[in-house]
């Protein structure tokens, strides 16, 4: 009975990650906190090499959400003028929850790629987490997170640390459609 039992969440698990998109468009209901804690706890599940935790994870507040909506809008309005701005502005408002994932910088390159992949696998698991209870979820690294304010709206130095990802997450309002994923491309099987 219990082999049964871990073989339908298995197969479970199995559907949640071939399931998941990444989600542009989203409701602006609040993810409970619940939720959010979830996800920092199946974070802190992610392997890392030596147990050295290189992670600065920020939930991101209000105000700070609007300091960074507003230093993308005035970039994009730079750029691409002010009807571009507002769109920006606009959808990146509507998004309930924001989750900045860094990695401490260390002077050992070998250490760091080993700290920066494991925080990279950690965003993977919290979107994991996310997508399981019905939230989406979008990976940015985009312009704005590498601009010379950004650091200081979040409150972090960029000599110790570097983003690994601004993780967006909430209700979907669209889900889109599941591209074709293909397992062979990429892959050598050897003797």
């Amino acid at each position: 009975m219990m082999e049964s039992s871990f073989l339908q969440k298995a197969r479970s698990f199995e559907d949640v990650i071939n399931s998941r998109v990444t989600i542009h468009d989203f409701k602006t209901e609040a993810v409970p906190r619940g939720i959010v804690d979830k996800a920092l706890l199946s974070f802190a599940a992610t392997p890392n090499h030596f147990l050295t935790k290189p992670w600065r994870i920020y939930v991101l507040g209000k105000k700070c959400v609007t300091e960074i909506v507003e230093l993308n809008s005035s970039r994009v309005r730079i750029d691409k003028g002010e009807r571009a701005a507002q769109i920006k502005r606009e959808r990146w408002a509507k998004v309930p929850c924001w989750i900045l994932v860094n990695c401490a910088i260390s002077e050992d390159e070998i250490r760091f790629q080993e700290d920066y992949a494991a925080c990279a696998c950690g965003i993977q698991n919290m979107m994991l987490t996310f997508w399981s209870n019905g939230y989406g979820t979008k990976w940015t690294t985009g312009p704005v997170t590498r601009y010379p304010d950004f650091p200081g709206i979040v409150g972090f130095d960029s000599n110790d640390e570097v983003v690994v990802g601004l993780l967006w997450a909430g209700l979907p309002n669209t889900i889109p459609e599941k591209r074709a994923r293909d397992s062979s491309r990429n892959v050598t099987w050897l003797p």
